[in-house]
């Protein structure tokens, strides 16, 4: 599958009319998926635009990358969601993921996907690194912040490691360190069967780099949580998440530079 999907044989630009199809399919995709528990109404409009500049620039695999970083991501905030709910710790709107919330965590990898469209051949493994880390950081984020709210036994501050109350902006406990390792290794595993990472000999290489990396800017978020955030009202969990995922698309990108050096 690797093979059958080079990161060399993606598409170049579309013409007009694909772009048209693309905007077609993910409006007829979206009329049918609303009413699942996924989106508010504004929050599928902007998944709709951005399932459409991704199918545009990536053709179908980065398309599919985000719908199940999507699938995957609701169906985690979904976990314990009734105690999650009684103790005050749910996600507002039942889950439900709003415009902010959508451009939030995907903001970084649709700046990507028109940049690969754009760029020269040899550009273009980084450039899928950077962009597979941005969706592993987040929801690596996304699991380690659900399951350490419902299932965290020991709820610290990453900065100090004093303990605090679950859902506490920066704190971190040993379940949810090991939800958002699991969620990095999954959003992996996704990219690489759908062939959007280097192919061998460098697939292992790249996969474990982004591993790595979408837990250390889950880490590295958690730190802002509890530092610039706890400070400044203007910074919002949105804000602090495309900061997140940004982080993890140049911390990849650098460090696969420097690896195929």
């Amino acid at each position: 599958m690797l093979a059958a999907f080079s990161p060399l044989a993606l598409p170049a630009p579309q013409e007009p009319l694909a772009w048209l199809l693309a905007l077609a399919l993910n409006a007829a995709l979206i009329a049918v998926a609303q009413r699942l528990p996924l989106l508010t109404p504004a929050g599928w409009v902007h998944a709709g635009i951005l399932g459409s500049v991704l199918w545009g620039c990536l053709g179908v695999r980065g398309w599919l990358a985000v719908v199940g970083y999507l699938l995957l991501g609701s169906l985690v905030t979904r976990l314990g969601l009734r105690r999650k709910q009684a103790q005050g710790l749910a996600e507002a709107r039942g889950g439900r993921r709003g415009p902010e919330n959508v451009w939030g965590s995907a903001a970084t990898g649709a700046l990507l996907a028109m940049v690969i469209a754009l760029a020269p051949p040899a550009w273009l493994p980084t450039l899928l690194v950077g962009f597979t880390a941005s969706f592993a950081a987040k929801l690596a984020d996304t699991c380690g912040s659900e399951i350490g709210k419902r299932w965290g036994r020991r709820t610290v501050l990453i900065t100090t490691l004093r303990p605090v109350p679950p859902g506490t902006e920066g704190a971190i406990s040993l379940e949810g360190t090991l939800a958002s390792l699991a969620g990095s290794v999954v959003m992996v595993l996704l990219a690489l069967g759908l062939g959007l990472l280097p192919g061998p000999p460098s697939a292992l290489t790249a996969a474990l780099l982004i591993v790595l990396v979408g837990l250390a800017a889950t880490l590295l978020e958690s730190v802002i949580g509890a530092t610039a955030q706890r400070r400044f009202a203007w910074l919002s969990n949105e804000l602090v998440n495309g900061v997140q995922t940004a982080l993890a698309a140049a911390l990849a990108m650098l460090a696969w530079g420097w690896l195929a050096a």
